[in-house]
């Protein structure tokens, strides 16, 4: 079906295997496709607004800029790519432009989706996937066992009761149990736990009662998802008071669970933290939950449909107080594990909100919904910002931002956080437009509020406006000023920050103070042993040099930069290195490897929706290192060479513009 049409939609009911399907196909069909295969899960994703940059972030295309759509579509335009959206069904509309909008402008891309209901996109091709197979009872015990639905549910039991096959005295009750569960995997997997205590006819017995309550006491038959809910309601029942509580209450995760975690924010009311590790080990061992072991920890996880179903379980108490722990719980993760902070654990901040992001969003989205905590969730998205940074996740940290501004219109600290970070991150993006009125109101406010923080990081965000609009000497007064007023707070991370932003865009105007100022942040990086910052440090002298002249050093500072951003995929810095190491390239008159990296640097440049041309420090050394190489190389081969850079995979274009090729050309 994948090689008839180019949208393929698995349907079915939830629990049917519609995901584990679409993984075996991309196993089977990988080869197939010369630009890969690309999996976007969806099921932890609440808000359709944050779908296309969801999606672009997965080819990693990690700022997705303003018009995500036509950056994907740009990067997509010649891929022979197979891309997977599993879970749909919750993001339905949103989905089905997506997939609309991608399949007319990608003509060589084919889709893949998984979902309860189909997209209605023109030219879609639905599979509906069937339950499992089940047998007749009254065939012999050899056919019984060849059937779909009896080899998944005796592989399960013979986990809890080893060595559990099927034979005369058991197949009929097997084959009936299977009909009786319509062939849904889930609906097996759930009654196969029980195998392990329960002999197949009381098993089959307990579940005849349950169906026939739902029927009217009648033989006739449930639809297959009241089938499903009839047995997580089985299963449920059989779960003791608080291991039910616990489900519930582990419901609210949307991603993986670890134990300190599920302790802080679903004890109480009834259950001690002390018995929260037994619960969730009960719950695992009925198979609602699934352990999976990362480094030294245990992380847990709950398919969609159990979540779903836990979520309908919580009682509007237990939920009032299980959100505001929750709510407690991720603020203060987010307060401790800011990356921004010149810290030695950097990179292990960042890691630890990049794989808790899900969790984050449920609390952002907990924190707008509710009443009077508009402010609290504009002040979380605002404590984001080296998150939102560093992931390149820029507009999904708008996103959650001008929600909060739309709701926390009172005048608060809060706010006067919110609108200066807001402003960066448009900023980053080029949206200078967005970004000064909301400067003016950030300084208008915290002038009022007598907000000093606010008012210093409005200054300085105002003087990375005035280098976008074209005004570097105004861009380094204000700089200096916010600098000033970081340091009479005391606040060494905003002023080595502060320091980097001086650094990195102050050399036009005079090298001599912003490498001085890169000096000082370099400093603070290596003494702390901040690696993620000093990568940052590393390319701002990297940068002074160039303009200094000394092509040398910079080519030395920036390949050390760009090793130390490989580390967490800084894409958009490891965009600016390569730039740079063109650059350094052509003066020493390897105008050939020069136009390679070019054309590497050019195609991140594109996915970030971003060009050298438009960035003010970048323009002039840009513009004459391609020109050298044209005239070097002549427009052909400049092409040819360009070309080859830009098919280069991100890994083989770091790598080569890293390495030291041993040969010093002619100096500029």
């Amino acid at each position: 079906m994948l090689s008839r049409g180019r949208l393929l939609t698995l349907t079915g009911a939830g629990g049917v295997g519609k995901s584990r399907l679409a993984l075996r196909v991309v196993e089977t069909v990988r080869g197939r496709f010369a630009d890969g295969v690309r999996l976007v899960e969806l099921a932890t994703l609440a808000d359709g607004e944050l779908l296309e940059p969801t999606v672009a972030a997965s080819l990693g295309l990690h700022d997705a800029g303003p018009r995500p759509m036509a950056l994907l579509l740009d990067y997509l335009a010649d891929k022979r790519m197979l891309l997977v959206l599993d879970n749909c069904e919750h993001l339905l509309e949103a989905c089905a432009a997506l997939a609309e909008g991608l399949l007319r402008g990608a003509p060589r891309l084919r889709i893949l989706a998984t979902s309860q209901q189909t997209l209605g996109v023109y030219g879609e091709q639905v599979l509906s996937v069937p339950p499992l197979s089940v047998p007749d009872p009254d065939r012999g015990v050899r056919p019984i066992a060849r059937h779909e639905a009896v080899r998944l549910l005796v592989e399960r039991a013979a986990r809890v009761r080893p060595g559990f096959t099927v034979d005369a005295g058991n197949a009929s009750s097997l084959a009936r149990l299977t009909q009786r569960l319509d062939g849904i995997p889930l609906a097996l997997e759930l009654a196969a736990v029980r195998m392990g205590t329960t002999p197949e006819d009381q098993l089959l017995q307990d579940l005849d009662e349950r169906f026939e309550a739902l029927t009217g006491g009648g033989p006739a038959a449930l639809p297959r998802h009241q089938t499903l809910r009839a047995t997580m309601d089985w299963s449920f029942g059989l779960c003791s008071p608080a291991e039910q509580r616990m489900w519930g209450r582990l419901s609210i995760f949307a991603g993986g669970i670890d134990l300190e975690a599920a302790e802080a924010v679903c004890s109480g009311e009834g259950i001690a933290a002390a018995d929260i590790l037994d619960l969730m080990a009960g719950l695992v061992d009925k198979s609602v939950l699934f352990g999976e072991r990362r480094a030294e920890a245990m992380r847990y996880r709950m398919l969609g449909t159990i979540r779903a179903y836990g979520r309908e379980r919580l009682t509007p108490g237990d939920e009032r107080a299980l959100g505001r722990r929750y709510w407690d719980y991720y603020r203060v993760l987010v307060e401790r594990n800011q990356p921004d902070q010149i810290v030695a654990d950097q990179l292990e901040r960042y890691r630890t909100l990049q794989r808790e992001l899900p969790n984050i969003r449920v609390a952002l989205d907990l924190g707008l919904h509710g009443p009077g905590t508009a402010a609290q969730a504009l002040e979380l998205a605002s404590s984001l910002r080296g998150y939102w940074i560093l992931a390149g996740s820029l507009t999904e940290g708008r996103h959650w931002l001008e929600r909060g501004l739309e709701l926390a219109r009172q005048p608060s600290t809060a706010r006067a956080a919110g609108l200066w970070v807001d402003s960066l991150l448009a900023l980053l993006q080029g949206d200078l437009a967005a970004a000064t009125p909301r400067l003016e109101e950030c300084r208008d406010l915290a002038r009022r509020l007598g907000d000093e923080s606010a008012l210093a990081y409005a200054i300085e965000t105002s003087g990375i406006a005035a280098w976008s609009a074209g005004d570097g000497r105004r861009g380094l007064a204000l700089l200096e000023d916010s600098l000033a007023r970081h340091r009479a707070l005391g606040d060494v991370d905003a002023a080595a920050i502060n320091c980097y932003y001086l650094a990195a865009y102050g050399s036009i105007e005079d090298v001599g103070r912003a490498a001085a100022y890169g000096e000082e942040f370099l400093a603070l990086c290596e003494t702390r042993h901040a690696r993620v910052s000093r990568g940052y440090g590393l390319f701002a002298l990297g940068i002074a040099a160039w303009h200094r002249g000394d092509w040398r050093r910079a080519e030395s500072l920036v390949r050390e930069a760009a090793r130390l951003r490989v580390a967490f995929d800084d894409r958009w810095g490891l965009t600016q290195c390569l730039e740079v190491l063109a650059w350094t390239a052509g003066a020493r008159g390897r105008h050939e490897r020069a136009a390679r990296i070019l054309g590497a640097a050019n195609a991140l440049w594109l996915v970030s929706d971003a060009s050298p041309t438009r960035l003010r420090h970048h323009r002039q050394s840009h513009e004459h290192c391609e020109a050298q190489a044209r005239q070097a190389l002549g427009d052909r081969a400049f092409a040819a060479v360009f070309r080859s850079g830009a098919r280069l995979e991100l890994g083989r274009a770091v790598t080569y513009a890293v390495q030291d090729d041993g040969e010093a050309g002619a100096t500029p």
